[in-house]
């Protein structure tokens, strides 16, 4: 049995979605190379403001690991 299909109608972009001034392609490198995003928990974020702060942490953090850690 086939599925009914409806009449949809697409709708028209809005006149705040303006692009005449849009760059194809503007982030698209950034892109491709990838992204980390950790989300922080409102009482760790009061701690660590900003991405600096938490790569100083972590990088705190590696240092004493590598201390404690068993040598083989």
């Amino acid at each position: 049995m086939k599925k009914a299909t409806k009449n949809r109608r697409v709708p028209e972009m809005l006149p705040e979605y303006e692009f005449s001034k849009g760059v194809r392609g503007k982030y698209a490198k950034r892109y491709a190379e990838g992204t980390n995003v950790v989300l922080l928990e409102p009482d760790v974020l009061r701690f660590f403001p900003d991405s600096a702060a938490v790569n100083e942490a972590l990088r705190g953090l590696m240092k004493l690991a590598r201390k404690r850690a068993p040598k083989h």
